[in-house]
């Protein structure tokens, strides 16, 4: 029976010498960022922009709450475009997080749960560059909707 290793505890106990280790792998903190939308009168396709994560957060996953908003609605967690450290522009993505999940009742999804979901990834933006911002936002679908909506996501840094 071999003995394999992640890249964590390579870098930590197999390379010569030892790598470094970032505090988003290996014993930073569980941060959190919770905003609120009360929609009155949201129309299909408008985007909430609902809060940006630090440079370096490592997304652990989240919840989307949702009061129900109507029939044939539908809510989907992105992001915004912004530039990346590379200085390359990285598109809008409206469903990196969340896939369009229906919201015509009262209900809480899973962010970012699994690896085709982007859970795990960090955030990675061109410091230098003026008003860049990793901005996580919510995108409304089908209909026009009224009600609450809330995204609680859990990252870790530092």
């Amino acid at each position: 029976m071999a003995t394999v290793y992640s890249n964590v505890r390579t870098d930590l106990t197999q390379d010569d010498p030892k790598e470094f280790v970032k505090a988003n792998q290996l014993g930073g903190s569980v941060r959190v960022a919770h905003a609120t939308y009360e929609a009155a009168s949201l129309s299909a396709s408008d985007v909430i922009e609902m809060f940006s994560l630090p440079q370096g957060a490592r997304i652990l996953g989240g919840y989307l709450y949702n009061d129900a908003l109507g029939a044939s609605t539908t809510l989907s967690v992105g992001h915004a475009a912004y530039t990346d450290s590379s200085g390359s522009t990285v598109a809008l993505d409206a469903d990196e997080y969340l896939a369009a999940t229906s919201t015509s009742s009262a209900g809480r999804n899973d962010v970012a749960a699994t690896l085709a979901l982007s859970a795990n990834t960090a955030v990675d933006i061109d410091q230098s560059a003026i008003d860049n911002e990793f901005v996580v936002t919510v995108t409304l679908a089908g209909a026009s909707a009224t009600g609450t909506i809330e995204l609680t996501m859990f990252y870790v840094v530092d």
